[in-house]
């Protein structure tokens, strides 16, 4: 059955969710794809709880993000998704921007809780469609939020993977190194090394993404649409060809 890309995707992070024991998840406010794979695993039968943060009536929480890092600190958040306007190779993410200190060359939306969720979380996915070496680079700029931490400091979680539009990275915390586990279809290693401006491992197993199975393409297009729908309307005509109702 044909399916489009961030169909692909968010069946990838329902797999990646479903790979390790997870009870409470938390998404934040643009991951339309996030969302959709979080509510695919629910859809699925899994008993997770999903706080949709910036949706009053899709989370627990009525004094908003105060309440979740309080949640979080006391370890009831088992993932959580983060982006980078850079991410390098050792799972650093910057949110600040590009240029000399602070990072006024190009600016992005700003760390805000990145790094407290990135510590306190049980684990991270990272998440960012746009695959190039002006997003993976070598080095971020400014760090928002560290990917390891030295000895003695204290943080519940690390990222589990980075997933893009090309294919999927795992992360081993211990040596800080990400490993390329899958491509996505018509991706190939010299293109994904030539796209990357990190150096990674390659896993022995290396091959395709596999493909949403029919029964996960019947959820993302009926129940789980229709939980997206008012929250991200624009996404579910776009990716579902569904309309909101008049």
């Amino acid at each position: 059955m044909s399916h489009k890309p961030e169909e692909l995707l968010a069946v990838t992070l329902a797999r990646l969710i479903r790979a390790r024991p997870t009870r409470h998840i938390a998404v934040g406010a643009a991951s339309p794809i996030p969302a959709a794979a979080c509510w695919l695993v629910s859809k699925g039968g899994s008993p997770v709880r999903l706080s949709l943060l910036h949706k009053r009536s899709g989370n627990p929480f009525t004094e908003g993000t105060r309440e979740l890092f309080d949640l979080t600190g006391q370890g009831r958040i088992d993932l959580f998704f983060l982006g980078g306007g850079q991410i390098d190779g050792q799972a650093n993410l910057n949110l600040i921007g590009t240029g000399e200190w602070p990072g006024r060359e190009v600016r992005f939306p700003g760390s805000f809780g990145s790094a407290f969720m990135y510590f306190m979380a049980g684990r991270t996915i990272l998440f960012r469609e746009e695959h190039s070496s002006r997003v993976l680079v070598d080095r971020v700029a400014h760090i928002s939020a560290p990917g390891v931490s030295e000895p003695g400091v204290f943080r519940r979680g690390h990222a589990q993977a980075l997933v893009t539009g090309r294919c999927v990275f795992g992360f081993d915390p211990a040596r800080g190194r990400f490993t390329l586990e899958t491509l996505h279809p018509g991706e190939t290693l010299e293109n994904i090394r030539a796209e990357t401006g990190f150096d990674f491992d390659v896993a022995p197993s290396l091959g395709e993404t596999p493909a949403p199975t029919a029964e996960e393409l019947a959820l993302l297009r009926g129940p789980v649409c229709d939980e997206m729908m008012e929250t991200y309307p624009e996404f579910c005509s776009r990716v579902f060809e569904r309309k909101a109702a008049a």
